[in-house]
């Protein structure tokens, strides 16, 4: 039986009860299930913490990146430059609208796409990247912007993982959150996001007053006007209890990202000097909102610590086991294992620890002390 669970909703959801049953028990009552007051209330309060002109919530994270590549106009066989280090979704809707995903490989610390890859990545056939801020860092994104602007290409940010991340922005001095660095940044409110809710959701993210417009009407069938079609739609809505449960966690965002900064610097002290574990690296550009807390193992059994781990009843995780150049899925004559060498080496040897807003140094130390009785 695992006691030590990846997250821990429920000890959240304990802690903010009568915040979050009354905010569903007023959706209950009103019956206003979409497109209710808290969705338009979670979107402006969105809004003024990203610093960020608009937001557009929608059905989840994948619809977020799906519906922003298809604002941008983009046509079939146009190339969309990424990760092959990340989850399924982010090639998923490049493949499902007939573009073509270009995969590049990525830093062997931040675990984030490479910026070198992409410049090499680059041909006339292409027209975006989407860079992912992987496990609550963002990327590079001085670098990715530098390199969209000298060949004119659209910026779609992942940032599922990383809301609330903070960047800070070369000569300026500015700090930007994750997600409006680019021209759209899109997340997930997955349940065991920084940010979740219980259930689906999602956001786009952008400052561009065209590109909002044209995604709001797309979230809705392509509607400004309702029965009046202006672009081909998707049906994607944030529910209204969704967005209420949302509200309510928005307000607690900051101190859930500082948790997790903390349970995460525990875990670092616990594993300094073992030549076996290399812990997470932060950029000197971004700090880190720890969504995943993830090891690189040296010369480590993995698949051995994990069932020491799951004996102790403690949870552990691979993200991600299976590059996305060698999912069956995307199997593609242009790739060849090899040709990724960070990614796949990662892929082989990265294991995740349970790392939440519930995390105690009691518990951390029983995690920490599991993993060093294996690793030695």
């Amino acid at each position: 039986m695992i006691k030590y669970p990846m997250v821990d909703l429920v000890g959240q959801y304990k802690k903010i009860r009568p915040e979050v049953d009354a905010a569903i028990t007023e959706v209950l009552n009103s019956a206003a299930f979409i497109n209710g007051p808290a969705v338009k209330s979670f979107q402006k309060n969105l809004e003024n913490y990203l610093n960020v002109k608009h937001v557009i919530p929608c059905g989840n994270g994948t619809d977020a990146l799906q519906v922003a590549l298809m604002a941008l106009g983009l046509q079939p066989g146009d190339e969309v430059i990424t990760t092959s280090f990340t989850f399924i979704a982010t090639a998923e809707v490049i493949a499902l609208l007939k573009l073509t995903p270009v995969l590049v490989d990525v830093d062997p610390d931040t675990f984030n796409i490479d910026p070198a890859a992409i410049e090499r990545a680059i041909t006339p056939k292409t027209k975006a990247i989407i860079p992912v801020h992987l496990f609550g860092q963002c990327a590079d994104m001085h670098a990715i912007k530098e390199i969209a602007e000298k060949h004119n290409l659209f910026v779609v940010e992942d940032t599922a993982q990383a809301i609330g991340a903070e960047y800070s922005c070369y000569n300026s001095g500015n700090v930007k959150k994750a997600g409006t660095l680019g021209d759209i940044g899109c997340t997930s409110f997955f349940p065991s996001k920084n940010l979740g809710c219980y259930g689906d959701g999602g956001a786009i993210f952008t400052n561009n007053d065209e590109l909002a417009e044209q995604m709001r009407a797309i979230v809705n069938h392509g509607m400004k006007v309702r029965y009046y079609h202006d672009y081909i739609g998707v049906n994607s809505r944030l529910d209204t209890i969704q967005a209420a449960v949302l509200d309510i966690k928005l307000k607690h965002l900051d101190e859930y990202n500082k948790a997790r900064f903390q349970a995460a610097e525990y875990y670092n002290r616990a594993f300094a000097g073992n030549p076996k574990i290399k812990t997470p690296v932060t950029a000197s550009f971004t700090n880190h909102v720890f969504h995943q807390y993830t090891l690189v193992l040296k010369d480590v059994d993995r698949e051995g610590l994990m069932k020491h781990l799951t004996e102790k009843g403690i949870a552990s995780a691979v993200y991600y086991p299976v590059p996305l150049h060698m999912q069956k899925a995307y199997i593609d004559p242009r790739y060849t294992e090899g040709d990724f060498p960070v990614t796949e080496e990662l892929s082989r040897t990265v294991m995740s620890l349970p790392i939440h807003t519930e995390l105690t140094e009691e518990i951390q130390k029983e995690i920490t002390e599991a993993v060093l009785e294996f690793v030695g």
